[in-house]
């Protein structure tokens, strides 16, 4: 897993046919204003996909926005691709409209973070910094 200069390498997007991406867009420009190497992912991949392009990208982390009501099956077959490709180091983040029954599956699947839809910037750059800049400065955004 590599760092450039300009800070960890993660990926944000959708998975699926789920085209409402406007939270995702938001996020990744946050994430970038705070120093993070941002790949965008538009919708239309599987988590199959989606995993082979973070091995590819070398991300430490992934994003996911997700309004399907898929979420737990999404997770749970990214972790599954991660696995396969030996990256089950790679951090997941997930945003979007996640029941708070779901939360409790999600973290077994290995999210770290569900950050739905209000949640300030600095929230979503914070819970990034946490995970991936663990005693390093917090970001000011």
């Amino acid at each position: 897993m590599s760092a450039s200069a300009a800070g960890p390498r993660v990926l944000v997007g959708k998975a699926g046919l789920d085209k409402h991406d406007r939270g995702a867009r938001i996020v990744a420009r946050a994430l970038r204003d705070a120093g993070y190497e941002v790949v965008y992912l538009p919708a239309g991949h599987t988590p199959e996909e989606i995993a082979a392009i973070a091995v590819q990208e070398d991300v430490a982390a992934i994003g996911l926005s997700l309004l399907s009501g898929a979420h737990v099956e999404v997770f749970r077959d990214l972790r599954a691709a991660l696995a396969a490709e030996d990256r089950a180091d790679v951090v997941l983040f997930a945003g979007g409209t996640i029941p708070p029954a779901d939360l409790a599956p999600l973290g077994e699947l290995g999210v770290v973070a569900v950050l739905g839809p209000g949640s300030p910037t600095r929230a979503v750059v914070e819970a990034f910094d946490r995970r991936l800049r663990p005693g390093g400065a917090m970001s000011d955004r």
